[in-house]
């Protein structure tokens, strides 16, 4: 009989949004050889997930996505880029404000990891920066500002909407650079706590690198045939 199964393509990124390590093993072992990319977030950091990550990443061979979204004074950025980076992986996020990415990229020298900037968290739209004081203006607009400013700064990508990835893409600055965006969600999906979003073949059609996919696949009946499916639409 032949093997039909699809081959794992590291444009998408799995996010290990579980509790505790234990389970995310437990799914990464349920989605096989299908996933090569995880991401681990702030959840699981407390249970457990940078041992997660060094178990996936040295015992399994699969690329890791740091999610920190650090933010603090320049010195602490670059102190604690520079511990994480001992960990051998392969993204890690800050805030996209310039000192913190420019503090962030002397922490990570000499080593292989990715720094990417957060522009506008996919959660929130006008109302909710509006309500943090962000400064008037389009959303679009904003992110697209911060997206250069952090290009500028020497952030090797930025995480962004995919409803605004055409335009980073477009812009002179992001030549060369990484655009990973969340808000995927696969037609039918539930839209969960994102406000912007698409699909995964309309994220990829607009410029994005990596697409970063949570509750649709860990949720699903059957996490391995969910993965499948997306990985069937990027290459389709």
């Amino acid at each position: 009989m032949t093997d039909l199964t699809l081959p794992a393509d590291d444009r998408l990124i799995v996010a290990l949004d579980v509790p505790n390590a234990y389970e995310g093993l437990m799914l990464a072992n349920q989605l096989g050889d299908a996933v090569s990319f995880y991401k681990i977030g702030l959840g699981m950091l407390t249970g457990g997930g940078l041992a997660l990550a060094t178990e996936l990443k040295q015992d399994q061979g699969k690329r890791i996505f740091l999610d920190m979204k650090l933010f603090d004074i320049g010195a602490t950025v670059e102190n604690a880029v520079r511990g994480l980076a001992q960990f051998d992986l392969d993204f890690l996020t800050v805030h996209g404000d310039p000192y913190v990415v420019k503090a962030a990229k002397e922490g990570a020298a000499g080593k292989d990891l990715k720094i990417l900037a957060v522009t506008i968290l996919t959660s929130l739209d006008r109302e909710d920066l509006d309500g943090a004081l962000i400064k008037e203006g389009a959303i679009r607009d904003l992110v697209a500002e911060r997206a250069g400013r952090a290009f500028e700064a020497g952030a090797d990508g930025v995480i962004a909407s995919p409803q605004e990835a055409a335009m980073i893409r477009a812009l002179p600055e992001a030549n060369g650079k990484l655009i990973v965006t969340p808000g995927v969600r696969p037609a039918g999906a539930e839209l969960g706590d994102q406000k912007r979003i698409a699909t995964p073949a309309a994220a990829v059609e607009a410029g994005v690198d990596h697409i970063v996919v949570g509750r649709p696949i860990h949720r699903a009946a059957d996490p391995r045939a969910a993965a499948e499916a997306i990985v069937a639409e990027l290459r389709s």
